[in-house]
């Protein structure tokens, strides 16, 4: 039997659809005050619902309650402890590490985000294999696959007992206070052992803005040229679409999420329910204005679950501009833009190709993928 032991951080990702940058401190409490559902749990059983065809391979170890056993109903579990507070706090996914790493894991498969990744390594270093199942509002460091199935996949060869490399990758945080204030200042914390397959894992986030000044500008000034003045944009974060702003002459949310009509700013920094509404009370059409998260290749779902399915339903596929400098996209080295949208079924509907605008009157083709195949 493999040993497969989870962690779920059930607090991770609440803060993105919130608009609040993270999940630290208070930002997951208020989420939560706010009617956002929890996403760690749902994304956990995602991934054990395409491990479900080897239940007779894989034996399931975790704490018991909303940090594993709740999200693995249909499976037989060994419990090897319960979270000391409710909610689980760090120390609780410290705990769950060291006593999956009791027990006698193969590997640890968890559900959060930077943070979570912090703690497990904390726990266990670089000792024993783990894989992150993307679930956090900030996800800099290299130990995720791509989407939950993705991991699955990763899972699914090591417990058939297929040749899966093994190596080490960059745990890396954010400050999230800086990052609530516009400026990204990240931190790199150690190396935990990861296992490799294809491309299902992530790469580390490259960081710094866009230096490019000339090919932002081009791209913003194609873009405001295609702009009607009865659609409503929301234009999502990045130096390459705050560049569009920039031409717009109007204030600009370099993390956050704003909103756009007519040439007026209808709101700032919004929050995924916000952005719900402004959809539902405009009658015109739609435009969601993203650009390509540098050395990862993910266009939704990494700093951008403010817009949420919904948002992306109302829009329709057809209506979804990527922006990207061509220098951008070449270092992606022909790997796939990326979605999750934590809607399976929505990102298998966008998988196929997108236009990129990458500079006046000048677009490619570029493949998107949910699976980073």
């Amino acid at each position: 039997m493999f040993k497969l032991g989870i962690i779920v951080n059930p607090l991770a990702g609440l803060g993105g659809p919130a608009a609040l940058k993270g999940s630290d401190g208070e930002a997951a409490a208020s989420a939560l005050a706010a009617g956002f559902e929890q996403r760690a749990g749902p994304r956990m059983q995602r991934a054990l619902q395409v491990l479900s065809p080897l239940k007779d391979r894989i034996q399931l170890i975790a704490f018991e309650g909303a940090m594993g056993s709740d999200v693995a109903a249909d499976w037989p579990i060994q419990l090897v402890g319960r979270p000391a507070t409710q909610p689980s706090t760090a120390q609780d996914t410290v705990d769950a590490a060291g006593a999956l790493r009791q027990a006698g894991c193969d590997l640890i498969l968890f559900a959060g985000g930077d943070g979570t990744a912090r703690d497990i390594f904390r726990a266990l270093g670089s000792d024993l294999p783990v894989l992150g199942l993307p679930a956090g509002v900030k996800m800099h460091s290299g130990v995720y696959a791509v989407s939950p199935e993705s991991a699955a996949e990763i899972v699914a060869a090591m417990a058939r007992g297929e040749w899966v490399d093994v190596d080490t990758e960059e745990v890396r945080d954010i400050d999230e206070a800086a990052f609530r204030e516009g400026r990204v200042s990240t931190r790199y914390y150690g190396e935990l052992l990861v296992p490799q397959l294809g491309r299902y894992l992530q790469v580390t986030k490259v960081s710094g803005r866009e230096v490019e000044e000339l090919a932002v500008a081009d791209i913003a000034a194609e873009v405001v040229e295609l702009m009607e003045d009865d659609t409503l944009y929301i234009i999502g974060p990045g130096s390459t679409t705050a560049g569009i702003m920039v031409d717009l002459g109007l204030d600009n949310t370099l993390l956050g999420i704003d909103a756009v009509c007519g040439g007026r700013q209808l709101g700032k920094d919004l929050s995924a329910h916000a952005l719900e509404k402004l959809c539902q009370e405009h009658a015109g059409e739609v435009v969601i204005i993203v650009t390509a998260i540098g050395g990862q290749g993910h266009i939704l779902g990494r700093g951008n679950q403010q817009i949420s399915p919904a948002v992306i339903r109302r829009a329709g596929p057809q209506n979804l501009w990527v922006v990207a400098t061509k220098t951008k996209l070449t270092e992606l080295d022909s790997r796939p833009l990326l979605v999750d949208t934590n809607d399976r079924e929505l990102d298998l509907a966008m998988e196929g190709y997108v236009r990129v605008i990458t500079g006046y009157r000048n677009s490619v083709l570029y493949r998107v993928s949910c699976s980073g195949e």
